[in-house]
């Protein structure tokens, strides 16, 4: 079974829109355990545009499922969550100006630093994933700095889906191989949703989580929350 992590970014977006606590981030969070998720996805930037560092704090002793903390380890990052202690840290290469992920790190090039933040992270007894593309070097570079798994840049995939499927999944099977082969778990995510999840799921081996957010979100303005869980979840099955 693969696990479904909701990402609430984008909840914590609307409600920083208005200012005040509508919609009540945590109360979100709680909702999706209630309704399926597997776990819970946050990206805390340093500009706060969305989650805050103080969602982060209020939601770690509520959660029951999975805590996943996205991020660049820049310092006040790897503060943060060797304060939290989340199941999982994904370490992401972006920018503090960039809109959303949109690349994978290029892990050869940045060796000795993420093995470092890795071995930080393990101290503490928190689950690492580097978030990458498919190259087969960036995948065994990952192994090499003791992270636990490594989470597929997704995008290109869905942006080639709706044109030939087959083509746009094959390497990813062929680079989830190559990471289970190397120790490594297999987590994907960035575009994925209720289209072309199904098919990435059913040709995915090794596949242990997905992330989800801004697609999902969008989703349940019109399904509701408790629905759009139920249907992603039967992709997953």
């Amino acid at each position: 079974m693969t696990n479904l992590s909701v990402n609430i970014n984008k909840v914590a977006t609307i409600r920083n829109a208005r200012g005040g606590n509508v919609p009540n981030v945590t109360h979100v969070a709680l909702d999706c355990e209630r309704f399926g998720a597997d776990g819970i996805t946050v990206h805390p930037r340093p500009d706060e545009r969305h989650i805050r560092r103080s969602d982060v704090y209020e939601l770690r002793p509520l959660l029951r499922t999975e805590f996943n903390i996205e991020g660049y380890p820049a310092e006040p990052f790897l503060d943060l969550v060797t304060s939290v202690k989340p199941a999982q840290v994904t370490l992401v290469p972006d920018s503090p100006d960039v809109l959303t992920s949109n690349s994978g790190w290029d892990v050869t090039a940045h060796l000795d630093f993420l093995t470092q933040v890795v071995d930080r992270l393990k101290e503490k007894g928190i689950r690492t994933s580097i978030f990458i593309d498919t190259d087969e070097r960036n995948i065994l570079a990952a192994a090499r700095t003791g992270a636990d798994r490594v989470e597929f840049y997704t995008e290109p995939y869905a942006a080639m889906y709706a044109k030939d499927p087959e083509a746009a999944v094959a390497p990813y099977v062929a680079a989830s191989v190559i990471a289970h082969n190397a120790g490594l778990g297999v987590n994907a995510g960035h575009d994925l949703n209720l289209e072309n999840l199904a098919f990435f799921h059913e040709k995915m081996p090794y596949l242990n989580e997905v992330s989800i957010g801004h697609a999902l979100i969008s989703d349940a303005l019109y399904l509701g929350l408790e629905e759009t869980i139920r249907r992603y979840k039967a992709c997953l099955k």
